[in-house]
């Protein structure tokens, strides 16, 4: 299992988990997460599930796609040079215990 923690506007955290492959997008959304929608259901064609990623954790993901630059051009909060699509991030090894940081809109 891989610990994702969402934290939301107002600063609360809240911490779930996602097994290895799954979307942190699939993680939160199984598990309720408030502020990631999915409309897409993870097709890379909504930016619902828009986070921006912490800092420390920017480096250690891959590259965006070129299909998720484009979407994140469409997301409803300006994006940053830590915008991600929680579509995007597999939950693995990698990425556990990893911080992500969920707009006030999506």
């Amino acid at each position: 299992m891989t610990t994702v923690v969402f934290v939301h506007p107002d600063g609360r955290e809240e911490s779930t988990t996602g097994v290895p492959g799954q979307s942190l997008m699939k993680a939160a959304t199984s598990n309720l997460v408030d502020g990631i929608v999915g409309e897409c259901g993870g097709d890379l064609s909504c930016a619902t599930c828009h986070v921006f990623v912490d800092e420390a954790w920017a480096d250690r993901l891959p590259a965006r796609s070129p299909e998720e630059e484009g979407m994140l051009e469409a997301t409803a909060a300006v994006p940053t040079q830590f915008s991600r699509l929680s579509c995007q991030i597999a939950c693995s090894d990698q990425t556990d215990g990893i911080v992500v940081y969920i707009p006030d809109e999506q």
